[in-house]
């Protein structure tokens, strides 16, 4: 009798000392480290997308975006935006300037994901865990404040991060530009250049505008979203500092 009571209080001490449950902070200051773009905020990376070739260097804080296309030049740094066109500079009113600077912002930004989501402006929302194709995943949402978040500051964002491997296989976001709309990437390829994970997607749209964000990703697998286009980084080179 007293070897089973021994038992027992070993099972329910197991229980209760349990893992403790990660919040959305420690997820993705795991998902940052597991995908090597820690690295990033030193570093000297490019690659082409869509016809137009794009660099970026970082270093302690400071940053230079590069576009390039045919003639055209763009910069964003910390001092601005500047375009350039047969090297001569260009002056351009406050909205060109804007929509151009976040035109290559994006696309940088999306080119090193999970880099970044520890950015002042950024709020992180753990939300109800989920199973994507049998694969359990982490769902974490981000939002931005006003300050310092950017023009889109009220766009929100998804990512499912692996359980396992704390890696991103999904996102999706919400946006209010041209219209408004939703978005869910599904990873299509991965690759690894100096330690840093690159990912190309699959995007897709909801086939109906009712469908929620955060369920995006049970509407994925009811077949219930629209493939719109493939994100696909090619020359991927990578320099750290």
């Amino acid at each position: 009798m007293r070897y089973l009571f021994i038992l027992l209080a070993t099972f329910f001490i197991s229980c209760n000392t349990s893992k403790p449950k990660l919040t959305a902070q420690e997820i993705i200051d795991k998902s940052i480290v597991y995908s090597g773009v820690d690295k990033v905020a030193n570093s000297e990376i490019t690659f082409n997308f869509r016809a137009k070739k794009y660099s970026a260097k970082r270093s302690n804080g400071n940053f230079k975006l590069i576009r390039t296309s045919d003639s055209i030049l763009d910069i964003l740094s910390n001092s601005g935006f500047k375009r350039f066109i047969n090297s001569k500079p260009m002056r351009l009113v406050d909205s060109m300037a804007s929509k151009y600077a976040n035109s290559v912002n994006s696309v940088h930004y999306f080119s090193v994901l999970p880099f970044g989501l520890n950015d002042k402006a950024v709020r992180k929302k753990l939300l109800t865990s989920s199973t994507v194709k049998g694969k359990e995943y982490y769902k974490v949402e981000i939002t931005f404040s006003e300050d310092g978040g950017g023009e889109d500051f009220e766009d929100v964002f998804i990512y499912w991060i692996g359980k396992e491997n704390f890696l991103v296989d999904y996102l999706a976001y919400s946006y209010h530009t041209n219209g408004g709309g939703k978005r869910f990437r599904v990873l299509k390829e991965q690759c690894v250049k100096n330690g840093i994970r690159f990912v190309d997607y699959h995007n897709y749209k909801p086939l109906n505008k009712s469908i929620s964000l955060i369920d995006i990703d049970k509407a994925f697998e009811n077949n219930q979203l629209e493939k719109v286009s493939e994100i696909v980084l090619k020359d991927i080179k990578v320099k750290l500092f």
